[in-house]
């Protein structure tokens, strides 16, 4: 799963994947969507691990990779702000 993921991660759009998984309306910021991410895999998980027939491999891969592109994006946006310190 892991794996798969890693390899969606590579072609992330926030903006045509986040709607789809944290409702429509506003794409909220980098850390408030990764924090929501986050709570909706521990859903899933714990139904993979519970054997819940609601269970869907797809849709886990698909948060874990919006995980993964959140997170580089808020590395990014970490870097960027070290660098900017640096240069004043």
């Amino acid at each position: 799963m892991i794996r798969a993921a890693r390899i969606a991660s590579q072609g992330y759009r926030r903006d045509a994947r986040l709607p789809r998984l944290l409702g429509y309306g506003m794409v909220p910021r980098t850390g408030p969507a990764l924090i929501s991410l986050m709570a909706i895999e521990a859903d899933m998980n714990g139904c993979r691990e519970t054997g819940d027939a609601s269970y869907s491999v797809a849709n886990h891969v698909e948060v874990l990779s919006a995980i993964m592109g959140e997170s580089q994006l808020l590395r990014a946006q970490a870097d960027g702000m070290i660098e900017r310190a640096r240069a004043t």
